[in-house]
């Protein structure tokens, strides 16, 4: 099979302004298309912004996942044939979640609830995802959605690789905090799992908090397939291999050098992984 085209679409956003972060939204899934991309990959919260001060600030800018932000990213998906994975906040009954919508031709297929919250920006005040990880089976391949500081736990990128993943797609919002991500991480979760991973930040300011840009595309093998710089918005395109990554027994050397990094695993000692822990944190 060929190898397919993915884009990253770095862009800056404005919080809080809906309309304006769609239309930009629209666009980049247009030009992704242009481009031959058949999947492209929006930042974490692209649609809403992500540095709100309280629950009830962001959630004047939630929808749900029938809303009209989805309503015209399926209507874009669907003119250009692209499929697209764009953050924004969920809102469901009462509750808020930061998550990841994913639209392609057809419409809307389903969003992703970022699991792990750390004490930043609208993560303080919105509700961890309720449902358990899944793989999106599409046409061009299997595809599993994290959503940024979820990377930093290898159980969930070892989890969507056990399900089938062959790509793993991570919106994100990296401040300069987060530099260690495109540094190190990606390439990691990639080259542990044998799984492509695609990485896409946001760039520009928002209520004094930066953000690093440095989207990034990560073969199987942990290489680094492209990467966009950190100051500017623009359109990263590289293309992955799904057959590959789902080849897990890696021959260096037949009958010499193979190794398989789900064959052998040792899950009967892996217990304490799932143990649960106390939760301590207190703002400071």
């Amino acid at each position: 099979m060929a190898k397919t085209t993915i884009a990253c679409a770095q862009i800056d956003c404005r919080i809080g302004d809906v309309e304006s972060n769609r239309a930009k939204v629209i666009d980049r899934i247009r030009e992704a298309a242009a481009r031959e991309a058949k999947l492209v990959i929006l930042p974490e919260c692209a649609i809403t912004g992500y540095a709100f001060d309280s629950l009830e600030e962001a959630a004047q800018f939630a929808e749900p996942i029938d809303g009209p932000t989805a309503e015209s990213v399926a209507r874009a998906c669907s003119e250009t044939g692209v499929y697209a994975i764009v953050g924004f906040i969920e809102k469901d009954g009462s509750r808020y979640f930061n998550a990841a919508m994913l639209a392609g031709p057809g419409g809307v297929i389903g969003s992703y609830r970022k699991i792990h919250m750390p004490y930043m920006g609208a993560d303080r005040f919105l509700t961890p995802g309720d449902r358990p990880f899944e793989v999106f089976d599409l046409p061009i391949g299997k595809i599993g959605i994290l959503i940024c500081y979820d990377v930093s736990f290898p159980e969930a990128a070892r989890t969507l690789k056990l399900m089938g993943a062959a790509l793993i797609a991570l919106p994100t919002n990296w401040p300069p905090g987060a530099r260690r991500g495109p540094d190190f991480v990606i390439n990691a979760r990639a080259l542990e799992n044998h799984v492509n991973f695609v990485a896409t930040n946001r760039v520009g300011t928002e209520r004094g908090w930066p953000f690093i840009g440095r989207s990034k595309v990560v073969d199987y093998n942990g290489d680094t397939l492209g990467e966009a710089s950190g100051d500017s918005e623009q359109m990263l395109v590289a293309e992955i291999d799904f057959d590959e990554a789902n080849k897990n027994r890696i021959v260096n050397s037949p009958g010499a050098y193979e190794i398989d990094r789900l064959a052998d695993r040792r899950p009967e000692l892996y217990g304490l992984i799932s143990a649960p822990v106390k939760r301590s944190r207190t703002a400071s």
